[in-house]
């Protein structure tokens, strides 16, 4: 760094040799120190780093293990308590390319979330749009705006910013979960927001019904509630039931079977948790998704703007992420960066799937991109090497 009056110049320029770059002279040397003590920086000395030919993440792909998650989450239900302060129980995980920042890629946060047997989380609120998504377990509800809803294994269960929220367990058993969240991204635009509650549920809210409110009003395919009508940026509908996604899938591999169009590629089926208000994405930051791939096929590699966070629910398989190959099984997590090739090969069976095949949660920032017109889609088709791009919109 060079000194700026009193202060240290942040700005440190080095003349180069090199292909269109001035020579490298005294007087370059001295114009170089006059930028520095200005806080100005020459286009012509970063413009590789800016305006690269394709995304350069600086994140990195990478696999979590979900017993290795679970472990540590329950050593964490042992020895730390869920009150204020820690306000959640939520582990995150950490791309090993964004410096140690408990970030899963530069605009989403994932995070494995443990609840003790009777213990309740205390409410709060965040601009932050948020979801969770249930691998595995039952017996814990979340409660939105004072609306007790079940979690379930398969459930998705998205919530906008701002809208009160805590959780309770009412089982004899621990639960653990995934959060999803644009932290990342309204931390480094600086627009967030955070809120204490209540630090008590009522009696009424630490019921345990089989359906939501929001689920007796929305949770009807294709029928919305006249006296509810109006657009919504998030979502009203608080979960989607891991029986209606389960279903959807089927059908569209059965579909395939009878030889209509339905999946998205040979083997791959693919369905979109849609906000009904809007039947756009279910969160204005978030898209989620879930993928089923009979066990056999494999998807075409696949190149996307913006980044990803894939949970395997169901099956096991082979992951390919750039140049990183995992073999996953249920739970595993892992991260695909922005216009990094992402390709899955299901192994999956029935003694290691319900469906017999490899089923995968989604969620993404391509929201984020649809919105400013840069989301763009590369497919490589794995028979004829030929390949297919989609802009905006997704």
């Amino acid at each position: 760094m060079t000194e700026q009056g009193n202060a240290v110049s942040p700005v440190r320029l080095t003349a180069e040799d090199g292909p269109d770059q001035p020579p490298v002279t005294p007087e370059l040397q001295d114009l170089y120190r006059g930028f520095e003590k200005a806080l100005l920086v020459p286009l012509w000395t970063r413009i590789g780093d800016l305006m690269p030919p394709h995304p350069k993440s600086r994140a990195q792909p990478h696999r979590w293990e979900w017993q290795e998650l679970l472990d540590l989450a329950g050593r964490a239900g042992d020895l730390v308590p869920v009150g204020r302060g820690g306000e959640r129980r939520a582990i995150a995980l950490a791309n090993p390319g964004l410096d140690g920042r408990p970030y899963a890629t530069p605009t989403l946060w994932a995070a494995i979330q443990y609840l003790m047997p009777g213990e309740n989380a205390p409410e709060h609120r965040h601009t932050q749009n948020a979801f969770r998504f249930v691998v595995e377990g039952e017996g814990v509800w979340t409660v939105v705006e004072r609306d007790p809803v079940p979690m379930r294994r398969g459930d998705f269960l998205p919530q906008a910013g701002l809208h009160w929220h805590a959780h309770h367990n009412s089982a004899d058993r621990p639960m653990a979960w995934i959060d999803g969240l644009d932290i990342p991204f309204q931390y480094g635009i600086e627009a967030q927001f955070f809120d204490f509650g209540r630090d008590e549920l009522s009696e009424q809210e630490l019921t345990t019904p089989d359906r939501s409110r929001s689920e007796r009003l929305w949770g009807h395919p294709g029928l919305a509630p006249v006296s509810q009508l109006g657009t919504r940026q998030g979502t009203p509908l608080l979960r989607y039931r891991w029986e209606d996604t389960d279903a959807a899938l089927a059908d569209q591999l059965e579909l395939e079977r009878d030889g209509r169009p339905g999946t998205v590629e040979p083997g791959h089926a693919l369905v979109r948790y849609t906000n009904p208000t809007t039947a756009q994405d279910v969160l204005p930051t978030i898209r989620a998704q879930f993928h089923r791939v009979r066990s056999g096929a494999e998807t075409a590699p696949l190149r996307e703007t913006g980044s990803s966070v894939y949970q395997v629910f169901d099956g096991s398989g082979r992951v390919t992420v750039g140049e990183s190959s995992w073999s996953v099984t249920r739970g595993d997590l892992f991260v695909v960066p922005s216009w990094t090739p992402l390709s899955i090969r299901s192994q999956a069976s029935g003694s290691d799937s319900d469906s017999g095949a490899l089923d995968l949660f989604q969620f993404s920032d391509a929201p984020l991109f649809d919105k400013l017109n840069l989301f763009r889609a590369h497919t490589e088709n794995l028979t004829n090497g030929n390949a297919r791009t989609q802009n905006s919109p997704s």
